[in-house]
């Protein structure tokens, strides 16, 4: 059960979505099928160091509410 980012086409919204078998995904805000899979950025935890930071997710969508948020729904 691999999860893959896309962007829809039509809203450009930015996603991901969890893929089982041979199931295609739509967009959560349009509901869209014309969908650009993305490249996936994952983040691995350094070795640890004297001062304790807690290491989230890449943060790279940009999303308001901090790294790791964009996989949430929208609490609209």
């Amino acid at each position: 059960m691999p999860i893959f980012e896309y962007v829809c086409n039509q809203c450009h919204r930015r996603f991901e979505a969890l893929v089982f078998g041979k199931d295609k995904p739509s967009c959560p805000n349009c509901q869209g099928k014309d969908l650009a899979m993305q490249l996936s950025v994952f983040s691995v935890p350094a070795k640890a160091q004297s001062t304790s930071e807690s290491v989230g997710a890449c943060g790279s969508c940009g999303d308001p509410r901090g790294p790791g948020s964009c996989s949430l729904p929208d609490l609209d």
